[in-house]
């Protein structure tokens, strides 16, 4: 699994990068830095939408467990983030642990308990996808750490959520 991992990250690591993209890219991934942006939106949802706040802390704190869950999990297993001969990491990361991704677990996780709460699945799931997407292309996760985290947010919201 690790040479697919390798390629599939060396591959998304040379593929559409100029010095503007790398800049936009590691600029919009800040944004899932701790599942900031997912908590965010939960709080926007409790403050716009009153007769529902409960849900909106409830699915909030979803996004929080999940960040929580993912960082003990990275914890326990301890994988060191990728380093690829010739092309290092276009961002810094909090931890030098990659597995599994925590911008994919809280944005998976998120997407899937605010479209309980009737925000429109599209937008939340591209957000989600992109976000994800991003710590290939800035090479500060593989392939395997991205689907991994996808699956803890989607299951750790489908459970508590």
């Amino acid at each position: 699994m690790r040479g697919v991992d390798e390629r599939i990250l060396r591959w998304a690591r040379t593929r559409g990068h100029t010095p503007r993209a790398e800049r936009a890219v590691a600029r919009f991934s800040r944004i899932g830095e701790h599942g900031a942006v997912w908590l965010a939106i939960g709080a926007a949802g409790g403050a716009l939408d009153s007769s529902r706040r409960a849900g909106w802390a409830r699915a909030t704190g979803v996004v929080a467990g999940t960040f929580a869950l993912n960082t003990t999990i990275k914890l326990i297993v301890r994988r060191p983030r990728p380093q690829l001969s010739g092309l290092p990491a276009l961002t810094s990361t909090p931890t030098q642990l990659s597995f599994p991704s925590a911008h994919s677990s809280t944005s998976f996780a998120g997407a899937l308990v605010y479209t309980r709460l009737g925000l429109p699945a599209a937008p939340l799931y591209a957000l989600a996808a992109l976000l994800a997407a991003s710590r290939l292309y800035l090479g500060v996760h593989y392939p395997s750490d991205i689907i991994a985290g996808a699956l803890l947010g989607t299951t750790t919201a489908a459970v508590a959520g």
